[in-house]
């Protein structure tokens, strides 16, 4: 396991407001800014696992842990068993939040009964009141042989104006699985009555999760299919719908998740992605440690899979939207993780994201490296939303720290894709500049490395009329910059034709006229130039050809002309292209590109990897072959 280390905490200056009505769970206002994961731990020491902790989101799909992923209440200060599973959150209509969870402790006492529920409450998500249930003891006229009470959750039933609590149930006769249900009291330390039953799946269910949608319920659920014999023979996630919260149900009997017959998963949870009609259903994929998800725009039909990014391993957990004033609250009180330190084990360097078109920068003992992000694994297409930030002090141990810029900052880029950037520093700032496709480079700037970047113009920095010999669309990428010995910035980039600038000493306008670097045939420039130095030689490298290669070309001058060399690193593993960066290191040239490396990489699904690089006598660079050992620890 990865080891997560709180290096500093966002501390933000926030203003509470209690009390307030709150739209449900089904609703997204637009003062929406991000999501609450409440889950489980599935990974490390098993007594620490059955514990409620947290995680933040700004997009649902990228997952930051608070407290270190250390947990946020200690399930032994609230639970008769000690443990706690499958937590359910829910921002109730009086502007309060309820958790509802299994109380259960498997390390202690395996899968044993657990009759019990715990309940939470709170004002603020920060101060938490609990109580428990013990269904056999509380009801033990009809419910005394309870032996599993699994996964409640609950929801707002406006007919009654009531908070409905639903739960599995198992009995001693470990015969099936029906879903009962009982309204909360008023303090939400209780059921007001006897649970009665809401669902009976034909061949039972776990873990139930209701939305309403248009006047429809949907209840989503573990279930399965037997055989003649009563085998089981199919399992995963199925839904019944009903007009009413309280049935009749009727079962689809279709699988909804994509691994149904094939991977195990469970713990399925739905939430509407906020100012958006698409909902996300989750699930814990809890024989491989995965979590992953579907999206829909009707409940009915839905999308392929996809892994979500995260610093945790969750188990069956639940989400809800959050206000920026409340996730600041959650912030200050229990710290979001602004950084995420891993080891690297060759190549690629990083394995729990997909990262691309590497940039980086050396400051002190320090190397920066920065880069684009693919969304997700098996990608079919480029999905990029924002930019990455790595650091090391020796190749080996590295720091990820919180995306500093996202394409949401550039305002004029209608693309919306974030493709490769550069970033150096100078005159005590640093400026960032990334390409958007076809909208143009964009330039952001900050008074820290680690951002936050805020876009300087407003506007692009260059655009395709400036690639004055390209006569199509995604001419304006890849942007690298050089500064030459006299303080001279250039910017250099291009996509089939390759264009040099000057940049002015304030890094955001240009100065003079654009150039072109005209590149041999015998290795045509394809896109992704990074300009070095060496013995007084200008280096650029480049890719070239399709699939692409890292060839480079000698220059005397930085604009040339440029000889052109050969070829230094052959096509990247499983993927189209690749991108360099150079730099010198504690004394070690470092020659960085991407590939598509990971079990679930494609030429949209790339991951950064790093080998050393040496010259030759007559100042040539000796070839570079792709290892798995990549750089040694400096």
């Amino acid at each position: 396991m990865k080891k997560q280390t709180i290096i500093a905490a966002l501390l933000l200056a926030t203003t509470m407001s209690h009390g307030k009505a709150a739209p449900n769970r089904t609703e997204t206002p637009a003062n929406y800014e991000g999501y609450l994961f409440a889950y489980f731990e599935g990974r490390g020491d098993a007594k620490q696992q059955e514990h409620l902790r947290f995680a933040l989101s700004d997009d649902g799909v990228n997952w930051r842990a608070l407290n270190g992923n250390r947990p946020v209440i200690a399930s032994d200060t609230i639970s008769e068993s000690g443990g706690i599973r499958d937590p359910h959150i829910l921002r109730g209509e009086d502007g309060r939040f309820y958790i509802v969870a299994t109380d259960m402790n498997t390390a202690k006492n395996g899968w044993n009964e657990n009759p019990g529920i715990v309940l939470l409450s709170s004002d603020d998500l920060l101060h938490w009141k609990h109580a428990k249930i013990n269904l056999s003891k509380d009801y033990p006229k009809h419910f005394g042989d309870a032996y599993w009470v699994w996964a409640p959750q609950t929801i707002y039933d406006r007919k009654a104006k009531k908070y409905m609590i639903y739960f599995t149930l198992q009995r001693n006769d470990r015969k099936s699985l029906i879903t009962y249900y009982a309204y909360a009291n008023k303090d939400f330390t209780g059921f007001e009555n006897e649970p009665k039953q809401l669902f009976s799946a034909k061949y039972g269910s776990i873990d139930n999760d209701i939305i309403e949608r248009d006047g429809t319920y949907h209840l989503f659920y573990k279930g399965n299919t037997k055989d003649e014999n009563g085998k089981e023979v199919k399992n995963g996630i199925q839904q019944a719908t009903s007009k009413s919260l309280k049935g009749k149900w009727k079962e689809d009997f279709r699988y909804v998740d994509a691994y149904a017959g094939k991977t195990p998963v469970e713990g399925s949870s739905i939430f509407k992605l906020n100012g958006k009609d698409e909902y996300v259903l989750m699930y814990d994929m809890y024989t491989s440690g995965r979590y992953e998800y579907q999206t829909s725009t009707d409940l009915y039909h839905f999308s392929e899979p996809k892994a979500f990014t995260k610093d945790f391993f969750p188990r069956h957990g639940s989400v809800i939207s959050l206000t920026r004033d409340e996730l600041q609250r959650l912030q200050e009180k229990w710290g979001y993780v602004v950084t995420y330190q891993f080891e690297s084990h060759g190549n690629p360097i990083i394995r729990h994201m997909h990262t691309a078109d590497p940039a980086a920068l050396v400051k002190g003992d320090t190397l920066w490296l920065f880069a684009g992000h693919d969304l997700n694994g098996n990608q079919n297409g480029y999905v990029m939303k924002d930019w990455q930030l790595f650091s090391t002090t020796d190749m080996k141990h590295w720091t990820q720290h919180p995306s500093p810029l996202k394409i949401d900052e550039f305002k004029w880029a209608e693309s919306k894709q974030a493709y490769a950037g550069h970033a150096v520093e100078r005159n005590g700032k640093y400026y960032w500049y990334v390409s958007t496709n076809w909208c143009g480079i964009g330039v952001a700037v900050s008074d820290k490395i680690t951002g936050p970047y805020k876009d300087a113009l407003g506007k692009p920095l260059l655009t395709n009329k400036d690639c004055f010999d390209s006569r199509h669309s995604w001419a304006c990428i890849d942007p690298a910059v050089f500064i030459d010995d006299d303080g001279q910035a250039y910017l250099t980039w291009g996509n089939r034709e390759c264009y040099i600038v000057k940049l002015k000493d304030n890094m955001i306008e240009t100065e003079g006229e654009v150039k072109r670097i005209h590149i041999d045939e015998s290795h045509p420039f394809t896109e992704a130039p990074w300009i070095h130095k060496y013995n007084g030689k200008y280096y650029l490298t480049y890719a070239s050809e399709w699939p692409e290669k890292i060839a480079y070309a000698v220059a005397d001058h930085i604009e040339g002309p440029y000889e052109t060399k050969g070829i230094i690193s052959e096509i990247a593993g499983n993927s189209n292209t690749t991108h360099p960066a150079i730099v010198n290191f504690k004394g070690q040239w470092i020659f960085i590109s991407h590939n598509g490396g990971l079990p679930t990489g494609t030429s949209y699904s790339r991951s950064i990897v790093a080998e050393p690089m040496e010259y030759n006598a007559d100042g040539s660079i000796k070839p570079i072959p792709p290892t798995a050992e990549g750089v040694k620890q400096l």
